[in-house]
């Protein structure tokens, strides 16, 4: 990944998207990272993973609501080392 400054950016423009196709380009400003520059198939991987990531929030949330649910009252007083080992006696 190169790395310019957004000054350098404004004069080489045609140039860093011509780069942008083979890796992804970082433009800072006063020595912090303000933008990328990415190809298309990059950016589509990004929002995919963005998508499929916001998907599995969902279903994990909607699972852990009905697991509450149906829980017994002794389950919420189970601290996280009660539950692993009572996972690792069931294996």
């Amino acid at each position: 990944m190169i790395t310019v400054t957004s000054v350098e950016a404004q004069n080489r423009f045609g140039q860093l998207l011509d780069t942008a196709q083979r890796e992804p380009v970082t433009i800072t400003r006063h020595g912090r990272t303000a933008a990328f520059i990415v190809s298309p198939q990059d950016m589509d991987e990004l929002i995919n993973a963005r998508r499929k990531r916001s998907k599995a929030v969902a279903e994990f949330e909607a699972w852990s609501k009905r697991a509450s649910q149906t829980a017994l009252p002794a389950a919420a007083e189970l601290s996280d080392e009660d539950v692993i080992r009572l996972v690792r006696e069931a294996r």
